[in-house]
């Protein structure tokens, strides 16, 4: 059992506060193993018996009837048996559940959907509810606005690099290797030889991610479009870019029209499903954020590199997917950030020069610019790779990560130097 105690203890936390737990994340990252496997066997070990937690996962075939909202209410209050004792309610996968007519309004434009069974349960004192589900939007929507602060989110990700090595046991020797090529996927773990690992991350994609995403949103393009779509943004990971860029691709790549409202639509379904993250850019000196270009990231660089059937494996860009998941794994606001600065030309004549700090992470009062920078071979690279960071003023924490395993060290300017893979496996070696 791979132990995601991050989201365990979050779950433990806020256990039977009043609210429903809403666990989102992109669909096979472990949400339903967190909830059915792991949060169960914690609430059997403080004395909570099986009869008292009702799991039920919607995107199973025996149990599509209770995609009926009604049916599901009634089976759930079926079960609540006992007055006395509180029950553990986990409905997996809760976007399954249609909308559908009232049937006790005839004529009536009402429908009813999983929103309404779940108002309807929190109701019930003695029922603690926690759903699971793969949409952002639909979830945020429904549940966190209609629940007017009675919704929890708990954001689940794709293993960090942390689980991954601890779940590689006593030979660790390729995690990073296997990592970078294969990503965060629990199942990917599973899987034995690397074709068995590709075939599972295209299967993903092919299976389930894309006829999800073009079911619910009744997307009329053929799905090549989509395909060709992720594989554009799989070579563009770690480069500014937007819908405009990638509609011209399109046009004078594959040869397709697509408008760039419609990619910018896509781009949303995806980003909405958890597949990509969008980081916008942001100026340092100006405290506010600019408009397009901006980046767009995998929530999984194994996911990315299936895109790409494994070629392009350029460890630098994946370096810093991984970097830029792994402070979103740590709660991080994570944006792409601008030092824009007066220079004179060579003639004399003043211009405005922009340098790019690749990450500026913020939560509460912390934060910190982050450069990924692979390899630093000499003084040239390291002035070249720290310039930004040199010309922010203000206080916060600066830091360049590394692909080499070195021993942390600051230059003349408080600068840190880390290697990736201890930043990825301690926290606390950000405040080094």
């Amino acid at each position: 059992m791979i132990q995601r105690q991050r989201y365990l203890d979050k779950l433990i936390h806020k256990k039977e506060n009043g609210m429903v737990k809403v666990i989102t994340g992109i669909r096979r990252c472990g949400k339903s193993y967190l909830l059915f496997e792991i949060y169960r066997q914690y609430l059997n070990s403080i004395g909570v018996d099986d009869e008292h937690i009702i799991m039920l996962a919607l995107d199973d075939d025996e149990n599509i009837r209770y995609r009926n909202p009604i049916e599901l209410g009634q089976y759930v209050r079926s079960l609540l048996i006992d007055k006395d004792k509180m029950y553990y309610v986990f409905l997996d996968e809760i976007q399954k559940v249609a909308a559908i007519p009232n049937p006790y309004l005839p004529g009536s434009d009402e429908k009813i959907g999983f929103v309404d069974v779940l108002l309807g349960l929190m109701k019930i004192k003695n029922v603690d509810l926690y759903v699971t589900g793969s949409n952002s939007k639909m979830l945020s929507s429904d549940i966190l606005t209609e629940f007017r602060g009675r919704g929890d989110e708990i954001r689940v990700n794709p293993l960090s690099y942390k689980e991954f090595y601890e779940a590689c046991g006593d030979d660790k020797r390729h995690a990073w290797r296997d990592y970078f090529t294969y990503g965060g996927m629990p199942m990917v773990l599973m899987q034995k030889t690397p074709e068995d690992k590709s075939k599972y991350l295209h299967d993903l994609f092919d299976k389930i991610y894309l006829d999800d995403i073009m079911a619910r949103h009744k997307i009329g393009y053929d799905k090549s479009v989509l395909d060709d779509l992720l594989d554009i943004v799989a070579s563009a990971v770690g480069s500014l870019t937007n819908p405009i860029k990638i509609a011209n691709t399109f046009a004078t790549v594959k040869g397709i029209s697509v408008t760039d409202d419609t990619v910018g639509k896509y781009l949303d379904f995806f980003i909405d499903a958890f597949m990509l993250y969008k980081a916008k850019r942001y100026d340092v000196k100006g405290r506010k954020h600019i408009g397009s270009p901006l980046k767009y990231y995998y929530s999984d660089v194994g996911m990315r590199n299936a895109r790409l059937n494994f070629r392009q494996q350029e460890e630098n860009h994946i370096m810093e997917n991984i970097l830029f998941n792994e402070l979103r794994v740590r709660e991080f606001d994570v944006d792409v950030g601008v030092v824009e600065l007066n220079t004179r030309s060579p003639e004399g004549k003043s211009k405005r020069v922009q340098y790019e700090v690749d990450f500026v992470a913020n939560k509460g009062s912390r934060r910190y610019y982050i450069q990924s920078a692979f390899a630093i071979p000499d003084e040239e690279k390291r002035e070249q790779e720290t310039r930004s960071l040199v010309k922010i003023q203000d206080s916060f924490k600066k830091i360049v990560v590394v692909r080499e395993d070195i021993e942390p060290w600051h230059d003349d300017n408080e600068i840190l130097y880390i290697g990736i893979e201890q930043f990825l496996l301690n926290e606390t070696a950000m405040d080094l």
